[in-house]
């Protein structure tokens, strides 16, 4: 079978267990749920074989704070740090706000000693790709702990290519042969021989051996869609913006005339945007500001954390992310995505992620919000509404979409519904109630008892 064919890219599921508050298995899905009518705009489509995939272009998620909204965003972080490193040990570079991407044993659920669980399924270029990876990690802030990958399996186009156990199993690589750098099928046996001798309990078998005895440029592939196309930001900031998903100068001033002409429309103090990059490589955000008295008719350059507001420069940190998804068919994970940010400008982004004419390469956008005003059936699908819940009992996360309620019985949801009103009245779920009213009196001791005789 030749699969290079060609095609769009997009993500499918990606799946969790026993990270941080997901105890049990979780799964955030892309794909449409059945029987969903209208809205129909941007859903990714490819073919490959005989089989149609469908995939949505948006996903919104809701839930309390600590509910574990950032969680899923996390795992997501960190298996792509994982499979970018190629092993379980913890990192040295510390290049991300997410922890857990480098100091592992932040990963597991702190009730339980059991395996963590990570898969993740998306299409890129006509392939259709499954990687799910078991890990033994040892205890919540078990750092010392001799680490294990305890199984490994890898799909392409829904046929099994080797599964990583006690033992390797290699599958029908006919499937791929167009990839292999030997195709002679009858030495898969000694391959994978050769590979469990080598192979160390911390490192992944895709990356290591399997990519260097079988299928490089396949492997190459699905690595660079995770490089480049699984966009994830974990609490960003601007030096992880831009160090992680831009190509920065050499010591120079840039600007950036898309971004330049944005950052105008919404709104800013100076006379324009640019990027610094400094002797330590790092790019940094500046404002120039054209004709002072002070600079006697010059411009000057200023830091633009010390002269613009925060939701100026949340904002043209995320435009570029934004521009760069929407020009390669990438899939955008953003945590906080609407903090700062005016309302208008955020439903404006996400109706150019809606827009077939706009959104050609079929790019897809997941965040999380608190901000009710996405709530909305003319924006947004039931399948693409998501809320993450967390019980008070056992203070496990789980996500699930406002279309599993269904359309028909005591808790059903319909197209028409005002899922904002449903919302607040603790319909869906995944919302507390939060009175400060007695914690402040007694503080101020409007109940009879003054905070210095409570202090004393």
């Amino acid at each position: 079978m030749n699969i290079e064919n060609g095609g769009i890219s997009m993500l499918l599921n990606f799946t969790v267990s026993n990270y941080k508050s997901f105890k049990e298995s979780n799964t955030l899905s892309m794909v449409p749920a059945p029987k969903q009518k209208g809205l129909d705009y941007s859903i990714c489509k490819e073919k490959i074989g005989k089989t149609s995939y469908k995939a949505l272009c948006s996903t919104v998620m809701y839930g309390p704070n600590a509910s574990g909204k950032t969680n899923i965003i996390g795992a997501m972080d960190t298996f792509r740090a994982i499979v970018l490193r190629g092993n379980i040990r913890n990192s040295e570079e510390q290049a991300s706000p997410n922890a857990a991407a480098y100091s592992l044993e932040l990963i597991p659920n702190k009730d339980i000693s059991a395996p963590v669980t990570m898969a993740i399924e998306f299409i890129d270029n006509g392939v259709k790709y499954k990687y799910e990876i078991t890990l033994d990690i040892g205890l919540f802030l078990e750092r010392d702990k001799k680490r294990k990958i305890l199984s490994e399996t890898f799909y392409v186009n829904n046929a099994m290519v080797f599964q990583r156990g006690e033992t390797i199993k290699i599958g029908n690589l006919s499937q791929i042969s167009s990839y292999l750098i030997e195709v002679d099928i009858s030495k898969n046996r000694s391959f994978a021989d050769i590979s469990e001798k080598s192979l160390l309990a911390d490192e992944l078998f895709l990356t290591g051996a399997f990519k260097l005895l079988f299928a490089p440029k396949l492997v190459q592939q699905f690595t660079d869609w995770i490089s480049e196309k699984f966009m994830v930001i974990y609490h960003a900031n601007e030096v992880q913006f831009i160090n992680r998903f831009a190509d920065p100068k050499e010591k120079t001033i840039y600007i950036d005339t898309t971004t330049q002409q944005a950052a105008k429309l919404f709104g800013i103090n100076s006379n324009g945007i640019g990027y610094f990059s400094g002797d330590d490589g790092t790019m940094k955000l500046c404002s120039v500001i054209d004709n002072l008295n002070i600079a006697k008719g010059k411009g000057v350059v200023i830091q633009s954390d010390i002269y613009e507001s925060y939701g100026t420069l949340r904002f043209v940190n995320i435009f570029p992310l934004i521009i760069r998804a929407l020009d390669t068919g990438s899939t955008l994970v953003i945590d906080e995505f609407d903090a700062s940010i005016h309302p208008i400008a955020l439903m404006n982004i996400i109706n150019i992620f809606h827009n077939d004419e706009v959104n050609t390469r079929h790019a897809q956008l997941i965040f999380n919000t608190h901000n009710p005003i996405f709530l909305n059936s003319n924006m947004f699908r039931r399948d693409e509404i998501k809320f993450v819940e967390r019980d008070d009992t056992t203070h496990e996360s789980s996500i699930y979409a406002l279309s599993d309620f269904g359309t028909s019985g005591k808790n059903a949801v319909r197209k028409g519904d005002d899922y904002m009103k449903n919302y607040f009245v603790d319909q869906y779920g995944a919302i507390n109630n939060i009175d400060f009213t007695d914690v402040i009196k007694d503080v101020l001791g409007v109940n009879g008892e003054s905070s210095d005789e409570k202090t004393n």
